[in-house]
C-alpha cells in the first residue's frame, strides 16, 4: 500500500494519541496541560499557540474519537464516525510549506485548536485508508495485557502486536517455555 508522507505522519500521530490511555489499562499519558505540550512537541505539531485546560479537554475528546475509530466493527460506522469529526474540526485543506518541508496538505484552518488540528489531518488520514479499502489495518496489538492501538502497514496486513520486540517477542518466549514445560512432564 502506498501512503505519503504526511498521511504516514498523521497515522503515527493518531496512534500516539489513542496510546496516551490504551484500551484497558487505567493510566492517561495526558494527565495535565504539560503533558499535552510534551505530547504536542514530541509530535512535532506545528501551528500550536498556548495550551490550557480547555486545549487538553478537547485534545482527550478527539482521542476518544478516535479510539472508538479503530473499534469500529464495519466501515460504514467507521465512516459515520470520521465524517463527524471532520466536520466538526472545520476541515479547511490548504497547500503549505513550511519547517524546512516541501508543499503538502493542512486540512486545518489556520489558527485552529491543536484539538482540531489533530481531528482534521488525522480524521483524513484515516479516510484515506478507508477510501483505499485498508479500514481493517487499523488495529488493537493482540497480547492480552496491551490494548495499543497501531497501523499495520504490512505487505500481507499480518501484523498482530503493535510491537514484536515486546509484545510479540513476550507471547512468542512464553508459548515456547509452555511447550517446553509440557514436553518435559
Amino acid at each position: 500500500m502506498l501512503i505519503n508522507h504526511d498521511t504516514r505522519y498523521a497515522l503515527d500521530v493518531v496512534v500516539e494519541l489513542v496510546n496516551t490511555a490504551p484500551q484497558g489499562e487505567g493510566h492517561d499519558d495526558l494527565a495535565d496541560v504539560a503533558a499535552l505540550r510534551r505530547f504536542v512537541e514530541q509530535s512535532d505539531i506545528s501551528d500550536v499557540g498556548t495550551l490550557g485546560e480547555r486545549d487538553l479537554a478537547a485534545v482527550r475528546g478527539v482521542r476518544d474519537q478516535f479510539a472508538q475509530v479503530f473499534a469500529a466493527t464495519d466501515t460504514r460506522s467507521t465512516v459515520d464516525l470520521l465524517n463527524r469529526m471532520v466536520a466538526a474540526a472545520g476541515t479547511t485543506p490548504r497547500l503549505t510549506d513550511h519547517d524546512g518541508y516541501d508543499w503538502h496538505v493542512h486540512y486545518f484552518a489556520p489558527g485552529a485548536s491543536v484539538a482540531d488540528h489533530l481531528a482534521a489531518d488525522g480524521g483524513m488520514a484515516l479516510a484515506f485508508l478507508v477510501v483505499a479499502g485498508e479500514r481493517e489495518r487499523l488495529r488493537r496489538c493482540e497480547a492480552p495485557d496491551c490494548g495499543r492501538a497501531f497501523v499495520d502497514l504490512s505487505r500481507n496486513r499480518s501484523r498482530r502486536y503493535c510491537d514484536s520486540r515486546t509484545c510479540g517477542n513476550r507471547l512468542h518466549v512464553a508459548a515456547y517455555r509452555a511447550r517446553r514445560r509440557e514436553a518435559a512432564e
